[in-house]
């Protein structure tokens, strides 16, 4: 599609992490834009499937952010059920944000290889700004950050990276059946992580490794639904076994260029005083993710 036939597009998650950034790409280039979520206009909600057909009214492509996650249970029943009817309503073009190294996730990812839309897989892995954006931000700020992901390395990706190439996938031509594994260009483990954010920010911060069962229970002492925090429990658990711990090449390829490393994202995080503690630690938190 060029430009002029591009028509509108809908961003599910369009307030996440992910989402409005790709809504900002958009708008930057003057392209109609409908942010999917439940305070939209209509209103979109991946848990209510009577909102669905309203958000999807003179679409022509969509960026398909699961939400909380594409590797969360009933993800590809969902993400199958939607993308059905987005190809009714005559949406051409699909972009699906995957969770690396899920299976749930790579179920979502065949439904809409097999949907009859024109579509791209986004996949990615821990995304950079969980620390920034994050209930993550919380812990950093206490000193600790504690999560089920012993010392598996991970490639951090940076959200702005994927960003770029989901807007890409949207806009440009070339993109139609290419799966962009996202990755930051080096792995790190959590421990480097934290340090890193700790160097730049002149704190003790550590990284505490705990099993997913105490994660869990953290979550719910701090007021998360205790199936939500058991899942998110396993899901981590799952992918943090090494599986993820390689390098990809997809923002080259979709973009041309190398993706953002993890110290400049601190250190551009760094500089909006995120992570500045204007009062006593109000202990730990919960830590938790978030791809969209």
């Amino acid at each position: 599609m060029t430009q002029s036939q591009h028509g509108r597009t809908l961003v599910l998650a369009g307030t996440g992490k992910t989402g409005r950034r790709v809504v900002a790409r958009l708008v930057s280039r003057e392209l109609p834009v409908r942010i999917g979520s439940r305070s939209g206009t209509p209103p979109f909600d991946w848990h209510d499937p009577t909102t669905w057909e309203r958000a999807l009214y003179g679409v022509r492509s969509v960026y398909v952010a699961y939400h909380p996650d594409a590797g969360f249970p009933g993800a590809a029943q969902a993400v199958g059920s939607f993308s059905d009817l987005a190809v009714r309503c005559g949406v051409r073009r699909l972009v699906l944000l995957a969770d690396r190294g899920a299976s749930e996730a790579e179920r979502c990812e065949q439904v809409v290889r097999t949907s009859g839309a024109e579509w791209t897989i986004v996949r990615t892995g821990f995304i950079s700004q969980n620390f920034s954006e994050d209930v993550l931000t919380e812990a950093i700020k206490a000193g600790v950050v504690a999560l089920p992901a012993g010392d598996a390395a991970e490639p951090f990706t940076d959200a702005e990276n994927i960003a770029d190439v989901a807007a890409a996938a949207l806009i440009e031509e070339g993109h139609t059946g290419e799966t962009y594994e996202v990755t930051g260009p080096r792995l790190l483990t959590f421990t480097d992580a934290v340090a890193e954010i700790a160097r730049q920010t002149g704190r003790t911060i550590r990284y505490v490794p705990v099993s997913k069962e105490q994660f869990a229970t953290t979550l719910t002492e701090h007021g998360t639904p205790e199936r939500f925090a058991g899942q998110l429990a396993d899901l981590m658990a799952e992918v943090f076994d090494g599986r993820r711990a390689h390098l990809a090449d997809g923002v080259y390829r979709a973009l041309g260029r190398g993706p953002k490393d993890f110290t400049d994202y601190v250190h551009d995080a760094a500089r909006t005083g995120v992570w500045l503690v204007t009062g006593p630690p109000s202990g730990s938190g919960p830590a938790g993710r978030g791809s969209s």
